[in-house]
């Protein structure tokens, strides 16, 4: 364990606060555990309101209601958003769209719901209820009208991918009909489902080339119009991408369960035991866990990243992608140039630019409660 000093380690800045696992979408790249928090297990209203009053004690400023889906959570979800409103924190809800209705539109912007992102799978029904594994596209559109109509800021989520890469365009100019305020246009990060599914999500470099070209000229054209984020796909960068800003840096994800997260996948990674906010106070995880200070600092970091000049910029890069793709949450990210295991990244790429007729093996769609060989 890393010994950190209290007054070394700044308060968290967000909360992600994943309510479910359970979700209508089947998405290929979903980030959800491969081993799934069954409903029985899920926590009630009263020990979400103890995690946002302890979160607004700790310095959270802003809440991400998120899931799976967090609308399948249960009637409550306007409680969780009153209470965390009352506590002056910002609230966003993170949805697939499907479930909001009017009526609940209208309640949650009452409670006090600052904002909704929701996520789209392409810019046209077709695509993406294809690959959502569900006809879920008029019942977004429907839910984004229901979001305009009650007032609230509205942001549109894009995961992509080779399947979806290829009609950026369509998905922009959908993002403006709909009067979106922010676009996030998210490189698939391949952990749990979708790196299971990686030689069928990859795109090829010439499919980002373009897409960045169709961004670029995107963002020029709307301008302050629309905020528009483009996330890069880390497989074909020289330097790894930090470990969400820097584990156990700037915030902390609480899982259905109530165990409490330096990033949202930080639980594939074996060998760490994962406190839960059931038993410990927010504040005793967040600053004396072994879990929140096993990668902090630079003690841990192999001598490799010690000694290079990015290491306070990307922070040793990604433990979770070190673990997946290694073995070992302590190697050095796969992404770095100089790390001894980026041949696994350069073969993963050189596949992707092969010119294949068809997927190798079949898409293995997300599964609810969990996944099964």
């Amino acid at each position: 364990m890393v010994e950190l000093k209290k007054n070394s380690v700044q308060p968290p800045y967000s909360l992600l606060a994943e309510l479910t696992h359970r979700c209508p979408l089947h998405c290929p790249y979903c980030s959800n555990p491969l081993e799934m928090t069954l409903k029985e297990m899920e926590q009630a209203t009263e020990d979400w309101c103890r995690v946002l009053s302890e979160a607004a004690d700790l310095g959270v400023v802003e809440v991400h209601f998120s899931g799976g889906e967090p609308l399948l959570w249960g009637e409550d979800l306007e409680v969780l958003i009153s209470h965390a409103t009352s506590m002056d924190m910002y609230t966003n809800l993170i949805t697939s769209g499907i479930g909001l209705t009017k009526e609940k539109a209208i309640r949650f912007e009452a409670a006090g719901l600052a904002n909704v992102q929701v996520s789209f799978q392409a810019g046209e029904a077709k695509l993406s209820d294809r690959i959502g594994g569900f006809k879920a596209f008029d019942k977004k559109k429907e839910a984004v009208k229901a979001i305009k109509e009650a007032g609230m800021h509205l942001s549109l989520n894009v995961v992509l991918h080779r399947m979806n890469i290829d009609h950026l365009d369509e998905i922009i100019m959908l993002a403006e009909e709909m009067g979106a305020e922010r676009l996030e246009l998210a490189n698939t990060q391949y952990y749990n489902w979708a790196l299971l599914n990686r030689e069928q999500l990859l795109p090829s470099r010439k499919q980002i080339e373009r897409a960045s070209e169709i961004y670029d000229a995107a963002k020029k054209r709307i301008g302050n119009n629309m905020e528009i984020i483009w996330v890069i796909p880390d497989y074909y960068a020289s330097t790894p991408k930090p470990c969400m800003g820097g584990w156990g840096t700037i915030g902390l994800t609480v899982a259905p369960n109530g165990d409490v997260l330096p990033c949202p996948t930080a639980g594939i990674i074996e060998g760490i035991s994962f406190e839960n906010v059931r038993e410990l106070s927010l504040s005793h995880i967040w600053y004396e866990s072994d879990s929140f200070n096993r990668f902090r600092g630079e003690e841990w970091m192999p001598n490799t990243c010690k000694s290079c000049d990015l290491r306070e910029q990307d922070g040793g890069g990604c433990r979770c992608q070190a673990f997946a793709l290694t073995g070992d949450a302590y190697a050095i990210d796969p992404v770095c140039q100089w790390s001894p295991n980026q041949s696994i990244i350069e073969e993963a790429v050189q596949d992707a630019n092969i010119n294949r007729k068809k997927q190798a093996s079949p898409m293995i769609y997300r599964k609810y409660p969990k996944y099964k060989k």
